[in-house]
């Protein structure tokens, strides 16, 4: 499998990354090496004592899977006394997987998948939480991240995973839960950790994390990461992004404190086009539930559907100002002013079934193209911390929020018709027209040729869509201590969502406008009851609100802006109001053997009420409704001081109850949500079998997943098993094996409704040498 090389500048400030990264862990590997084997050869009396710094303030042991507490103050209690399913993957088991981004990450967490993108549905991260799309609902340190992209991981802390509706604690959306990425920012101490990946599939990855105190309270810290790989099974796609993630504080230990983060990374990409669903006789309108069409590549999986015109783009900016002020010993406030953008750019060529492919062993290569642009600018007030009223401690949080988000969305023409061919090309696409006939448009099923001369053009298409929103928000959170064994969680959230849109022609003419404006009050409450120290019985209830045009176009929009039309054919004010999503929550959470294993139970019960859904040809109405409801369980922590475990179970009951009197939405009721597997496991642990070597391995299974709410289009279940081996040379150097897929399964991760299913990486062995100071 060859490799696509980009071309660079010598300036390119990718290069400087990559270059500052492996001239630290290269250059200093030497001495490295022989200062770590002569400190550890020194009288114990001599030793150096490198501080231990916890970034949440509190002490915990680093290399733990179980984490207490989450990140944002408006979790206004300890995880085992919060009333809701929340699971927090800690740094350690990022590294032990040997995940290399968002999705890799989530793979540990069951209950979650991910769907596919095209065109209209930007590519990206597009996790389901629950059976709910969560693609408009990722945070970066409590702040919601709109733009669509594929998250990287390098300075990140840990993840927290909310499930259930949590428009409380997030805003808008959020119907199945919410993602939130903590970033890895400056601290006391100095600290150095650096290291280079390499691996099967041409993977070269260098990443740096150096923390610089440089004086009693302030502090830098720097992370750098370089990244390049093919994937394993799948000719022509391939990875290759950096970042660069500065982050500097002031104030460490004193009373008030100030951070300021800045985030970047690029990306230029392969993307891959996946694998086309068959297609019975009649076409893709005569598929069934009954025999669900399964993607199939024509008896080779490596095959590859585009082209060498396709690329995919994507960039990302994010500065961040904090300031935190402690008012008192139990009163601190906070402001956290926020500017991001993030870009997409690409032209993936799909298999696309409209053209009659598949079933007569040929496929019809569709280009879908996005040019898009994200900026947001978010400023957040919270004051939080205890108070006692009438003898009962409460622990709070409250705060005020605007939001300023502002998308523009355009394409590229793809002009495919420059060969002459009959007119039968235009409708279908036959054996006899694989090559220079349609012009290379249409390909075999089983031997597409990704360098097909194709002799069309591209140009650019400045005609587009731009959408803007502004959000004002009041929110308030509450743990109310009635007694030791009794608490009350409280959380009641107040939004303002404005939001508008306008096309326009590529010469810049307005064609048609749209507006909304919705508020809603969404809330949370439970009560908990701790029949020991270390554990809870809880019972909750939440809501949350998508109002019409949650995404701003950067997502899959189930209640897009609409309107009725005027004379001359333009959108006004929306007459949808928002969706809502309620949950009923029973579980109970247990931290055992001396507090350092985690257990948590629950059984769930999500309904999504008023959902938009189409009465007619031309009318919709706020009718819907559709139910997720299931049991799930996790364990995070130390079973023994060497043996270490994060595990989960969940399965999930999906039904669409109702889709409205639409025939063809009706005829789907009692069917299974997409992209919601019954069964999904995932299992992952260690073992210390001497001080210096580690073993461990991992399961994860995901049931059969449809790719519609018409059950037409799924993707078969799989077991996937990684297994990894960590070395440590010396106190400052060890090595780490991971093999990612060890059986070499083929599956598939990302399911889409209709045309495709995207193929996951097959074996993939990573070797990783990493330097810690």
């Amino acid at each position: 499998m060859s490799r696509q090389p980009v071309q660079l500048p010598v300036s390119s400030p990718r290069l400087l990354a990559s270059a500052i990264g492996m001239a630290i862990t290269a250059g200093s590997a030497g001495h490295m090496v022989f200062a770590a084997e002569k400190t550890d050869s020194k009288a114990s009396g001599n030793a150096i004592a490198l501080d231990a710094t916890a970034i949440t303030g509190e002490a915990q042991d680093s290399t733990s899977y179980q984490v207490e507490k989450a990140s944002s103050p408006k979790y206004t209690a300890p995880l085992v006394d919060t009333p809701r399913s929340v699971t927090v993957i800690p740094q350690q088991v990022l590294k032990d997987t040997g995940a290399l981004n968002m999705q890799d990450a989530l793979r540990t967490v069951p209950g979650i998948t991910f769907g596919a993108g095209e065109g209209g549905n930007p590519q990206g991260d597009r996790p389901f939480i629950r059976g709910f799309d969560a693609q408009g609902d990722t945070y970066l340190d409590g702040v919601r991240d709109t733009g669509s992209q594929s998250r990287e991981i390098f300075a990140v802390e840990n993840i927290e995973v909310s499930k259930g509706p949590n428009s409380a604690i997030g805003g808008r959306g959020a119907a199945g839960g919410s993602i939130n990425l903590v970033s890895k920012k400056a601290h006391l101490g100095n600290s150095f950790d650096g290291g280079f990946t390499w691996g099967s599939d041409q993977t070269q990855r260098y990443t740096m994390d150096g923390n610089y105190q440089f004086s009693d309270t302030a502090a830098g810290r720097l992370n750098l990461m370089s990244h390049e790989s093919n994937v394993a099974g799948r000719d022509k796609v391939d990875y290759d992004r950096w970042g660069i993630a500065p982050s500097l504080a002031f104030g460490l230990g004193t009373d008030t404190r100030v951070n300021l983060d800045y985030y970047h990374l690029e990306s230029n990409d392969t993307p891959d086009s996946g694998i086309p669903y068959t297609i019975p006789a009649g076409g893709s309108a005569a598929r069934t539930k009954s025999n669900p069409d399964k993607p199939y590549a024509g008896g080779d999986h490596s095959n590859f559907y585009g082209l060498d015109r396709d690329f995919r783009k994507g960039r990302t900016d994010t500065a961040t100002f904090a300031i935190e002020h402690d008012l008192s010993d139990s009163l601190t406030i906070k402001n956290t002013l926020r500017h991001g953008t993030s870009m997409q750019d690409y032209i993936l060529t799909q298999p696309d079934d409209s053209k009659g492919n598949v079933n007569n062993g040929t496929v019809w290569r569709r280009a879908n193209t996005r040019v898009s642009n994200t900026e947001t600018t978010t400023n957040q007030t919270d004051l939080f911390g205890t108070f006692y009223l009438g003898g009962f401690k409460n622990s709070f949080s409250t705060g005020v929020e605007y939001t300023r988000e502002e998308s523009s969305k355009s394409s590229y023409n793809v002009n495919t018709d420059t060969t002459p061919r009959t007119s039968a090309a235009t409708t279908n696409c036959t054996p006899s027209m694989i090559g220079a006939s349609s012009g290379y448009n249409c390909t075999s099923l089983a031997n597409p040729n990704p360098n097909d001369p194709w002799n069309g053009a591209i140009s650019r298409n400045y005609a587009g869509t731009d959408t803007q929103s502004d959000t004002y928000a009041l929110y308030a959170f509450d743990t109310l201590e009635l007694s030791e064994q009794w608490l009350v969680n409280m959380g009641l959230r107040y939004d303002h969502f404005e939001t508008g849109y306008k096309t326009y022609t590529n010469a810049g003419t307005t064609t048609s406008r749209g507006s909304d404006t919705s508020e809603f009050v969404t809330g949370q409450f439970g009560i908990v009851y701790k029949p020991a120290e270390n554990g809870s019985i809880y019972a909750s209830y939440a809501t949350s609100a998508t109002p019409p045009g949650n995404t701003l176009g950067e997502g899959q929009e189930g209640n897009p802006l609409g309107g009725t039309p005027d004379r001359n054919g333009n959108l006004l004010k929306s007459d949808m109001e928002p969706e809502t999503t309620k949950n009923y929550e029973i579980g109970t959470k247990w931290d055992l053997l001396n507090d350092r294993l985690s257990l948590t139970a629950d059984i769930f019960r999500t309904e999504k009420e008023n959902a938009r859904v189409q009465v007619d040809t031309t009318s919709y109405e706020n009718a819907g409704k559709t139910r997720v409801q299931g049991i799930e369980l996790s364990a995070s922590g130390k079973i023994t001081d060497k043996w270490q475990v994060f595990a989960g179970y969940a399965y999930m009951d999906s039904e669409q109850v109702d889709g409205g009197d639409l025939p063809a939405n009706k005829a789907n009721n009692g069917n299974e949500l997409p992209n919601t597997p019954k069964n999904s496991a995932s299992l992952w642990t260690t073992y210390q079998v001497t001080p210096k070597l580690t073993i461990g391995g991992g399961a994860f299974y995901v049931d059969d997943v449809f790719g519609s709410v018409a059950n037409t289009t799924m993707v078969d279940s799989y077991v996937r098993y990684d297994a990894m081996a960590a070395y440590k040379l010396s106190k400052n150097v060890d090595l780490q094996l991971n093999v990612q897929n060890l059986t070499n399964e083929i599956y598939y991760d990302k399911a889409f409704s209709t045309h495709f299913a995207n193929q996951a990486a097959g074996r993939t062995a990573l070797l990783s040498t990493n330097f810690h100071f």
